[in-house]
């Protein structure tokens, strides 16, 4: 099972939309795939409609150690895709888990009970620094960073993503290896030099840095990915063919392009998705 957290220590960056197009496109492809809600700001809970409500949620995973399935798993629309859903209304999992031994390590010790019932889980974070998000970060073998093409973005990305990461290299001595960080360029407008000169520079600065990599895909800031939030629908489903006239690929091409990136051992179902071949991004690693 491949556990997969989006993570960022600033806000509006895009978590929550990468999320959840990502975990539609791969559902679409005929995996198993488990959305997990820790953001506070429950946005993620809300995307898709459901079409099975279960009784419990977050809350109750990470406060009382359930791992009943039918009690936590709500299901949506999407066939295939899955959804435990943010219910800690109070904001007390922080706290709660801030004091309690475990605390960090909580949901990694939790998640090998759904290793048989899924393929990916995928872990949508609040963007602050909090042990709910150390937490996912120790429970996840990838991390996904969406970072915007703006100077402050990317300030906020050395102050605060990077130096998490730092902070929690110490679990190494518990035999607990944190992931590598993959950053991806979100929200690309179509004309920008400022934001080009910022795309170049935090791939000339992450170059040759252990245990960061710029990804090759890149989202565009198109009109689809709002519209498919307000259907509820993932974008690939919204937008399958690049319109004319427009130099940014169509959603379908850029989802296609990031679970390849992300997931290569699946890329031949990918590649099945809308009736498309996927593209490969040129370092993407092999199958």
């Amino acid at each position: 099972m491949q556990v997969i957290s989006v993570i960022s220590t600033k806000g509006g960056v895009g978590k929550t939309t990468i999320a959840a197009n990502l975990g539609g496109f791969i559902a679409d492809a005929g995996l198993r795939v488990l959305l997990l809600d820790l953001d506070m700001q429950p946005t993620l809970s809300s995307y898709y409609e459901l079409s099975k409500r279960a009784a419990a949620g977050i809350y109750e995973l990470l406060a009382f150690n359930e791992r009943d399935i039918e009690t936590l798993v709500s299901r949506t629309a999407i066939e295939r895709l899955d959804l435990i859903l943010s219910n800690d209304q109070h904001r007390q999992l922080n706290t709660l888990l801030l004091h309690a031994p475990d605390g960090r390590l909580r949901l990694h010790h939790l998640l090998p009970s759904f290793q048989p019932y899924y393929d990916l889980v995928l872990i949508d974070t609040q963007g602050a620094r909090s042990v709910l998000l150390e937490m996912a970060v120790l429970a996840s073998r990838q991390t996904i960073s969406p970072v915007t093409p703006e100077i402050l973005a990317a300030r906020e990305l050395r102050r605060g993503t990077l130096q998490l990461l730092n902070d929690i290299e110490p679990y190494r001595r518990l035999g607990i290896q944190p992931p590598p960080l993959q950053l991806l360029i979100n929200r690309v407008p179509a004309v920008s030099t400022n934001a080009r000169l910022i795309q170049k520079t935090l791939r000339l600065v992450f170059r040759d840095q252990p245990g960061v990599q710029v990804l090759e895909t890149e989202v565009s800031a198109i009109e689809a990915f709002p519209r498919a939030a307000t259907q509820g629908l993932p974008a690939h489903r919204i937008e399958k063919r690049r319109p004319t006239g427009r130099l940014a690929p169509a959603a379908l091409e850029t989802m296609s392009n990031l679970a390849c990136e992300l997931c290569p051992q699946w890329k031949d179902r990918f590649a099945l998705v809308g009736g498309k071949t996927a593209r490969r991004p040129p370092h993407a690693a092999p199958s």
